[in-house]
């Protein structure tokens, strides 16, 4: 419960600091909102490289995971 609390209230702040930040630099109360709520739109074409590259890299852990505890429980069956 502590860690969801946690990551929220870092969520938030980390959203009020880029809402702010887009204040000072003379955007307007609704783009500046848009920026800050929604962080695909303001997103440059690397930075997508990047995002699905980590994403493809954790689904890779996973399926990894999953096989090998695939392949040792089909092991355990054959070793009975």
């Amino acid at each position: 419960m502590k860690i969801i609390i946690i990551t929220l209230v870092m969520l938030a702040a980390l959203i009020g600091c880029s809402f702010g930040i887009d204040l000072m630099l003379g955007f307007e109360l609704k783009t500046a909102w848009r920026n800050a709520i929604s962080p695909f739109r303001v997103m440059e074409v690397p930075e997508y490289f990047v995002f699905i590259f980590l994403i493809a890299i954790y689904l890779l852990k996973k399926l990894y995971s999953l096989m090998n505890k695939w392949i040792s429980r089909k092991l355990a069956k054959m070793l009975e």
